[in-house]
């Protein structure tokens, strides 16, 4: 696999680059924040609205739901759509593309449920050498 922000000659270590052709920086990194994810499993059992969503995701801020939803429809993910009632209601749905991302993401989610305790006993072991090393 050739990422568009790689340089690799042959007996060297690949190097990426920060450009507008790297899907690692521009596609990955916003899916990887700590809120997109879970939003996208939110949305992805069906449309939902702003304060439903709010309540499902715990632990994230209105400001940064609002942020979020906006990024992830900017990038076509999710849609945004204003029902003309009073009061407006609005609800947001999972895209084609967003239900396509979702499925390898599910993937790395069962590897994550896998892997959970493993990784919590590693972290222990780490932090007790470092607080006992403090580099």
């Amino acid at each position: 696999m050739t990422v568009k922000c790689e340089n690799r000659d042959k007996d060297k270590k690949r190097v990426f680059y920060n450009t507008e052709d790297c899907p690692i920086r521009n596609v990955v990194a916003q899916i990887g924040d700590k809120w997109s994810v879970l939003i996208l499993f939110a949305l992805v059992e069906g449309p939902d609205r702003f304060n439903s969503i709010k309540y499902r995701v715990v632990g994230i801020s209105q400001r940064m739901l609002t942020q979020t939803l906006r990024d992830l429809e900017r990038e076509g993910y999710v849609t945004r759509t204003v029902y003309p009632e009073v009061p407006v209601r609005v609800e947001y749905e999972v895209t084609r593309m967003g239900k396509d991302l979702v499925k390898p993401l599910y993937q790395l989610v069962s590897w994550a449920e896998k892997h959970h305790d493993k990784i919590k006993r590693s972290r222990k072991v780490y932090d007790a050498k470092v607080n006992v090393s403090s580099y």
